[in-house]
């Protein structure tokens, strides 16, 4: 469970290899690092643990950590703030999905004269930026879901059109990574299973995906398989190192996979995030039965041998059941009620659905009518 990679950027994985955060920072080329988190972990024992390995090694002891569970552009405004005046020359961004993505988005934008809207993942937006004005940044993970560490975008709401935003750079992928299992062990089981749905989400979106991408496509099945072998496990035993190792290891080969594309699950699920503040993994394992079956035309073919692979069967029902099953035993919520997300609001999420990016790879068009149906089926 120890292991060097290079792919797609330099990536520590093991227990206990949080210790070499120092020397991920040198690599890196940063001498006076911000760590910047979400609220949600700002005070835990992990946190603390890598604020004290930084200033033991000379590094300093800074943090931000204005965070929500949805980074906004606001929380970015007060990261670039606190950057600047602070005099950093780099982020090391830990924790969940939020607290990297913002982490990401500080590095990239500290630097840029142009506002961050500028650079959403549209066609070649990300050329406007200047790459040589770009920081650093070493990412930590402290969940087993969103694979952020290993991405060269983060999602940002923009809180005046309350819709979410993919920015893109090619330089925003953090130069190391640390993969530390130790780390998601005290996670509550609730978060366990609302980010290991999101790891698979983003594996089955992305081996769903047209186009063709040999490489995406594999990773993503071995993805789902590790996911198959050891989500219950971490929920149902959160010190098994194992389970957790190998969910972390799903997390990042998910976002890897997803340069494939991603789909209706994450169309529907960001326009709930960006309007209700719903958790985004648990958001996507809401919809995603719905998803499937809308999609069946076009992947029943892929998913019987994603079955077969999984060991769960060999045919799309059997994929489904296996989704469906997980979903129960996992104990997540029925429907996005549950989540807070009011009936009144489908009109105007099935828009921003419609106009998310993730839309257009889905396997199956996605029309006013559909994706209306599909919120209505997921209330």
């Amino acid at each position: 469970m120890i292991g060097n990679w290079s792919y797609p950027t330099a990536i520590r994985f093991g227990p206990g290899r949080i210790e070499e955060l120092p020397l991920a920072c040198r690599e890196a080329g940063i001498s006076r690092p911000l760590l910047v988190t979400d609220r949600g972990i700002a005070g835990l024992s992990i946190t603390e643990r890598a604020l004290s390995i930084l200033e033991e090694s000379g590094f300093g002891r800074a943090l931000f950590a204005d965070v929500g569970p949805n980074p906004t552009d606001r929380n970015l405004n007060a990261g670039i703030e606190a950057f600047l005046e602070g005099g950093f020359d780099g982020v090391v961004g830990f924790g969940g999905g939020s607290g990297l993505d913002l982490g990401k988005m500080i590095a990239f934008m500290a630097g840029q004269s142009r506002p961050v809207w500028d650079f959403e993942d549209i066609g070649d937006y990300w050329k406007r930026a200047d790459a040589d004005a770009i920081r650093p940044s070493v990412a930590v993970p402290t969940t087993a879901g969103t694979g952020s560490e290993v991405g060269r975008a983060s999602v940002i709401t923009n809180t005046e059109t309350r819709v979410k935003k993919i920015i893109f750079h090619p330089k925003v992928l953090p130069k190391q990574v640390i993969c530390d299992p130790e780390l998601t062990i005290g996670l509550p089981p609730a978060i366990t299973a609302g980010t290991g749905m999101d790891a698979f989400a983003h594996c089955l979106e992305a081996y769903c995906a047209p186009g063709f991408h040999p490489m995406s496509q594999g990773i993503a099945i071995e993805g789902m398989r590790l996911v198959r072998k050891s989500l219950r496990r971490a929920y149902r035993c959160p010190d098994d190192l194992e389970a957790r190792a190998d969910m972390m290891s799903a997390a990042s080969m998910g976002a890897v996979a997803f340069q494939k594309g991603l789909g209706a699950i994450h169309a529907l699920s960001h326009p709930a995030g960006a309007l209700f503040d719903t958790h985004h993994g648990t958001t996507n394992a809401v919809v995603m039965q719905a998803v499937l079956e809308f999609n069946r035309p076009e992947i029943e073919s892929k998913l019987a041998l994603a079955a077969a692979y999984l060991g769960v069967g060999d045919s799309f029902a059997a994929f489904s059941g296996f989704a469906a099953e997980l979903h129960a035993e996992l104990e997540l919520p029925s429907g996005l009620r549950d989540l807070g997300v009011q009936p009144e609001a489908i009109d105007l999420m099935t828009e921003m659905a419609l106009k998310d990016p993730c839309a257009g790879s889905n396997p199956v068009t996605m029309t006013r009518e559909t994706t209306r149906r599909l919120y209505q089926l997921t209330i």
